[in-house]
């Protein structure tokens, strides 16, 4: 289990529910080493008083906020806690909202919540509250130095906060470049709408996350190793390749449609007859 984050209560009305906070995610990430060309040795970081160019000790590190130009202020974390008691031990809900109501792109982190033993009874009300209703609870919290926004559900048993986006924090996509709702002004057929929407229901099965898997990952590891057997463990020299053509090439959309539907339809009956087995 990874190290717990925060710890305080969810505040529903007046009830008050103790919680611990957990990151849910744990990214699995290739560990690279960064070499230094010349002689292939490891590079490493150091945190360097900029004033004497002297590496400063772990212990002797802490945190300032600039008030006036060379001039800070000494901020702990006990200072972090004290500067506002209520909002960084609680995640206070301020409403209810259906899932659907809240985009995509808004999502930004997920934490799991855990119930503090012998006090797990508010804990447990919240859970299946939400799980009755349906819906899903906005809420603040304050984790390390910001408040944020967050979204809590309930799935299975466990509750979930999922830091949310702020509006402000969403670049505007009306400046990029991007077709509008005429169809026909881009060449799109009735015909290929049909099939591409044919397409769609052909594809269309239970959301199932276990069967995807970073791929990438394995055949990078997979020519990293055969480089290794091979005896080449430097930089090799890449050929530069021709950029591809595109401009002005005409695609035959349909075509390319009606390939996909054939290969989905052979593919699903072979799935149904193993899902079936």
């Amino acid at each position: 289990m990874p190290q717990m984050i925060w710890n305080g209560h969810i505040t529903f009305g007046l009830v008050s529910i103790p919680v611990a906070l957990y990151p849910a995610e744990d990214r699995d990430e290739l560990d690279f080493t960064l070499l230094d060309k010349a002689d292939m040795s490891p590079i490493g970081y150091r945190k360097v008083n900029k004033a004497t160019g002297k590496e400063v000790p772990k212990e002797r590190i802490t945190r300032g906020f600039e008030t006036d130009k060379g001039h800070y202020v000494i901020v702990s974390d006990a200072d972090l806690r004290r500067a506002s008691p209520e909002r960084t031990q609680q995640i206070a809900i301020t409403q209810f909202v259906d899932p659907s109501e809240v985009e995509p792109k808004y999502y930004d982190r997920p934490y799991y919540l855990e119930a503090v033993p012998k006090q797990e009874k508010g804990y447990a009300l919240l859970r299946e509250t939400l799980r009755k209703t349906g819906k899903m609870a906005i809420a603040t919290v304050v984790i390390r130095t910001r408040q944020h926004l967050a979204a809590l559900t309930a799935e299975e048993l466990v509750l979930v906060l999922d830091l949310i986006r702020y509006p402000q924090e969403l670049r505007d996509p009306s400046r990029l470049h991007h077709p509008g709702t005429g169809l026909k002004a881009f060449g799109v057929s009735e015909k290929e709408l049909k099939m591409a929407e044919r397409l769609v229901e052909q594809m269309v099965e239970p959301w199932d996350p276990s069967k995807y898997r970073d791929e990438y990952r394995d055949e990078l590891t997979a020519f990293i190793r055969k480089r290794a057997k091979a005896g080449k463990v430097e930089e090799p020299e890449v050929e530069e390749s021709a950029p591809q053509e595109t401009k002005g090439k005409v695609i035959d959309i349909m075509s390319l449609l009606k390939q996909s539907v054939e290969k989905a339809e052979k593919v699903r009956p072979r799935a149904r007859a193993r899902k079936s087995a």
